[in-house]
């Protein structure tokens, strides 16, 4: 009988010890990383390790006295009391001592998800998702909260977008604005939100706004016909013509037999003065001597933002017809800039000398004066001397004018050389120093 009620004393002795066995925490507890534990002494990792098991198997007296042990000094200590608060139920404590460790070790991804937790036990959705994007900024590969970010992102890429719907539905612009803008937030890659706040803001009549959105959207999806159209309306309903017609080029590649579409790039081609540049301007370069078309050219493109509009002069000429610089021709003809013969031919494959590229380069100072561009003489032209030109040549007075700007030089015994021709990089350099004064 004495045998029984011993054993059945120490039966109740057992069961009243695993009674009081404490818990494991109902909170997760991240290790801490290698990175931060390479900067721990040896005593510091052991107390460490001591105090995370002590956490993770609910023992609080026994993790208080080892984080003693382990010393404020230690990267780990303040993400230790945190947890220790944390298990305690003392959040506010555990709030403050996490946000320390992460002040003085932002790596420390304990602390961030120590934080996470807290702001999740509070019903704080929008703070715990910024917890798990920091800690997989820290650590991408993190096995706890990638998982649940995306979870919780999702939850609420679909609240907010329920209501923005709904609002916009009901005519509330700007309550439908503010849940798309939420919807961006929680996931910047929402092509829908994008296009949604494209059209409201263009309603608005905020183009600005909504290009902004549109260009995110087609980002997200490049090449989708019915967002780059839309794009480019908007651009060319903003009277951003430039980009309007690249983003039209674009859309033409998609749809090359639309017609529309190539009204619309000519459209805007003549609202710019953009030419295309044919295949020929590429060898001018190579061209020991260059021609009238040539020059016509070359002028054209390089200056084409300054001379974006033909001048008041309509010149008949006779010859150009099958010129590939003919608009450029027309262009240069009718600002005077390079002279229509009087049998009005412009005799286009009539190589150039020296003193006929002086006379033109003058007269384009001249457009370019008269449009805005400062010229200033860089050598008073009363002190220079040409040998070889008369001051009563026909070409004196242009060659004397771009001397002094220094655009075309005089040789070591003050000869300008009038009837030498002009290769192509040799007016290439001429007209590039002009178009650098005009800037």
């Amino acid at each position: 009988m004495k045998k029984f009620l011993v054993i059945g004393i120490l039966a109740a002795g057992a069961w009243s010890c695993a009674g009081v066995t404490p818990s494991p925490p109902a909170f997760h507890i991240e290790d801490i990383p290698e990175a931060v534990t390479m900067r721990m002494t040896l005593d510091q990792r052991i107390a460490a390790d001591e105090a995370w098991d002590s956490l993770k198997a609910g023992r609080t007296d026994r993790a208080e006295k080892t984080i003693g042990r382990m010393g404020s000094e230690s990267p780990a200590y303040p993400t230790a009391l945190g947890y220790l608060d944390f298990s305690l139920g003392d959040l506010d404590g555990a709030e403050a001592a996490f946000k320390e460790a992460l002040r003085t070790s932002p790596d420390m991804t304990p602390a961030a998800v120590g934080l996470a937790q807290i702001y999740e036990s509070r019903g704080e959705p929008d703070r715990v998702l910024g917890m798990y994007r920091e800690i997989l900024k820290q650590d991408p590969g993190n096995r706890w909260a990638a998982p649940r970010l995306e979870a919780l992102k999702n939850n609420l890429v679909a609240e907010a977008s329920s209501k923005a719907e709904a609002a916009l539905q009901a005519g509330d612009l700007e309550a439908a604005k503010k849940g798309f803008l939420r919807v961006l937030f929680y996931d910047p890659e929402s092509l829908s939100a994008d296009i949604a706040l494209a059209r409201i803001y263009r309603r608005e009549n905020k183009p600005e706004s909504a290009l902004l959105h549109l260009k995110a959207a087609l980002e997200l999806k490049p090449g989708d016909e019915a967002l780059l159209r839309e794009y480019a309306e908007l651009l060319y309903e903003s009277q951003n013509f430039s980009q309007s017609l690249d983003a039209y080029k674009n859309l033409r590649e998609l749809e090359p037999e639309n017609q529309d579409i190539g009204r619309r790039i000519e459209d805007l081609k003549s609202k710019l003065g953009v030419y295309e540049v044919p295949s020929q301007y590429q060898s001018i370069q190579g061209l020991d001597a260059i021609t009238r078309e040539d020059l016509a050219a070359l002028i054209g493109v390089k200056f084409e933002r300054f001379l974006n509009e033909t001048g008041s002069q309509t010149r008949i000429m006779v010859d150009i017809g099958t010129s590939w610089a003919q608009k450029f021709i027309i262009q240069v003809a009718s600002l005077n800039v390079m002279d229509v013969y009087d049998n009005h031919t412009f005799q286009p494959k009539k190589i150039i000398n020296r003193a006929q590229l002086a006379e033109a380069v003058d007269r384009l100072i001249d457009v370019l004066k008269a449009r805005g561009a400062d010229f200033v003489p860089l050598v008073d032209p009363r002190r220079i001397r040409i040998a070889d030109v008369a001051p009563d040549n026909f070409y004196y007075q242009p060659i004397l004018r771009v001397v002094s700007y220094q655009l075309m030089d005089l040789s070591a015994d003050r000869m300008f050389e009038p009837e030498r021709t002009v290769s192509g990089p040799e007016a290439d350099r001429v007209l590039d120093l002009v178009l650098r004064l005009a800037k």
